[in-house]
């Protein structure tokens, strides 16, 4: 409610003295605490960046938290994902994520969606809330959320990050651009890596998420200068702030109803392409892999395309590192066909996927091999589980 009748919202004893130091600031007060405790926020994923901003926002006294998640809580998600904890594995995260910021402020109202958000839910989802922070790290979603904001005409607060790097911004608000203006278009499957591929640093999470819910707060608050129509960029290695202006697209595409974003952002075409891949590129179990390593023949060579991080985490026994981008230069594939010579090749990488993709390019140059299904991850769970899984 961003336009709460003020007179009906009373703060109690406790509430003045956990808010004092919000009450206390010219640009918040007690208005502006009430409007706080009117407002309700939905927060789409619970992972790196909506632990932090779910923290913050109930911290900040947020009355109403609408939560969509339908993930677990994994022991790899705790270096960045704050909200949750180690008794918390193996359970819903949105639980977890409920558990945590009643404890942090029990006037949290805490409205929980364990489904995947989608075209036939996201509307019926979204409407009952004020503002949307946009916590997701695929684009079939970051669209879709985009598109029912448009449509219902919500704020929509964006951030993203990979590596050292973020972005926060705030789409539709105040006549402002949305994130079709900045990517009009999806880039194709597997261009953008995910941060599972290319790793991200856990503090990024914190700081970008942090300015989500700042940007909400302000939102609610009723403030002017909110990151609307500025791409706030981080870099945090360098520590370094840029901002880029953005301006709606006169051109753009009328958005006038949900559409199917798996299509859109080419996810069947690319699954579609993956599936035949694997039927024209043998496989072979991380038990076969197993028992030919224990022969010792010398009758194949074991790649590992992972980059050179990875594999200092974890390796198979006699695997040799070629990561996928010196393959896809054509500096690997040299490499490869030396170290191949009168020998078959066999391939892995984390889970398969990139290690097919390898053996496709090397399909492409006359070098011939079989992946290894599942990857190191099958490795650690079938063959040998001191091998680290990240």
């Amino acid at each position: 409610m961003l336009n709460p009748n003020l007179q009906e919202i009373e703060l109690d004893k406790e509430e003045f003295q956990r808010y004092s130091r919000h009450i206390i600031l010219p640009e918040v007060g007690l208005d502006g605490q009430k409007r706080l405790k009117a407002a309700s926020v939905l927060c789409i994923g619970t992972g790196g960046l909506g632990s932090p901003l779910l923290l913050y926002l109930a911290a900040a006294g947020i009355g109403c938290i609408g939560i969509v998640d339908f993930d677990i809580v994994d022991s790899s998600n705790l270096q960045r994902q704050i909200i949750h904890g180690i008794s918390w594995i193996g359970k819903p995260k949105i639980q977890s994520a409920k558990d945590r910021i009643l404890q942090i402020n029990p006037y949290c109202q805490v409205n929980l969606y364990e489904t995947h958000l989608s075209s036939e839910n996201a509307l019926e989802i979204l409407k009952s809330y004020d503002v949307v922070i946009d916590g997701t790290d695929n684009f079939p979603t970051r669209y879709l959320t985009n598109d029912a904001c448009v449509l219902l005409n919500k704020p929509n607060i964006y951030g993203s990050i990979f590596r050292f790097e973020g972005q926060a911004t705030v789409f539709n608000y105040q006549g402002g651009p949305n994130y079709r203006d900045l990517y009009p278009e999806p880039p194709p499957p597997g261009m953008v890596p995910s941060c599972a591929e290319g790793g991200v640093l856990g503090v990024l999470c914190g700081i970008i998420g942090t300015i989500q819910a700042t940007e909400a707060i302000k939102i609610v608050l009723g403030a002017e200068n909110t990151l609307s129509g500025r791409l706030l960029l981080y870099n945090a290695w360098d520590m370094k702030f840029r901002e880029l202006t953005l301006r709606p697209n006169p051109e753009r595409p009328l958005i006038d109803k949900l559409i199917d974003y798996e299509q859109f952002c080419g996810i069947p075409q690319a699954q579609a392409v993956e599936a035949q891949e694997k039927t024209t590129i043998p496989e072979i179990t991380v038990k076969e892999l197993k028992d030919l390593i224990n022969y010792g023949t010398n009758t194949f060579v074991l790649i590992d395309v992972r980059n050179v991080n990875e594999y200092e985490i974890a390796k198979i026994p006699g695997s040799i590192l070629v990561p996928l981008p010196d393959i896809e230069d054509g500096r690997g594939v040299e490499k490869i066909r030396i170290l191949s010579q009168n020998k078959k090749v066999i391939a892995h990488c984390k889970t398969g996927v990139r290690s097919a993709k390898a053996l496709g390019i090397l399909k492409e140059k006359g070098i011939l091999g079989s992946n290894v299904k599942g990857g190191i991850t099958a490795w650690s769970k079938e063959v040998d589980p001191d091998i680290p899984q990240y």
